[in-house]
């Protein structure tokens, strides 16, 4: 089971990997980086992808549609009845650019699951549907 620096070094493996993060979409911080950073400094762009994280995670609009859930049932991933069904509402963002793709997948924690990792692809040599699987099969192996 890899731990933060283990899981980024697995992840800048991925074709087309041009940088990789763990961060924390509630303050913004990064708490590891490796590789270059879209902006040419990796704090800032972990303060960027928190931001989308943040709005994806606590936005009715992207929360599983349960009829009977309230909104803060849903940013927390509880059930109708309040049954937690473990995960987060939202699995994974991609945004993409000319020139890349970002892929933050959230991290599923037995705490706060406020963690996510944001993969920086480069486009044309980045393979979006490998970098979706082994970012969630990471995810599901890093330890904290």
């Amino acid at each position: 089971m890899p731990g933060i620096d283990e899981c980024l070094v697995e992840a800048m493996a991925l074709p087309g990997a041009r940088g990789a993060a763990l961060v924390d979409w509630t303050s913004g911080l990064a708490l590891g980086t490796i590789g270059e950073s879209p902006v040419g400094d990796h704090e800032t762009s972990a303060a960027e992808a928190a931001e989308l994280a943040r709005a994806a995670a606590e936005y009715e609009s992207f929360t599983p549609s349960t009829p009977a859930a309230s909104p803060a049932d849903a940013a927390t991933g509880a059930g109708p009845e309040g049954d937690d069904d473990g995960g987060a509402p939202v699995e994974d963002l991609i945004v993409t650019t000319r020139t890349g793709y970002h892929v933050l997948r959230f991290v599923t924690t037995n705490f706060d699951s406020s963690l996510f990792l944001h993969l920086w692809l480069d486009r044309t040599t980045g393979n979006l549907a490998l970098a979706r699987l082994r970012l969630r099969d990471l995810a599901e192996r890093l330890v904290l």
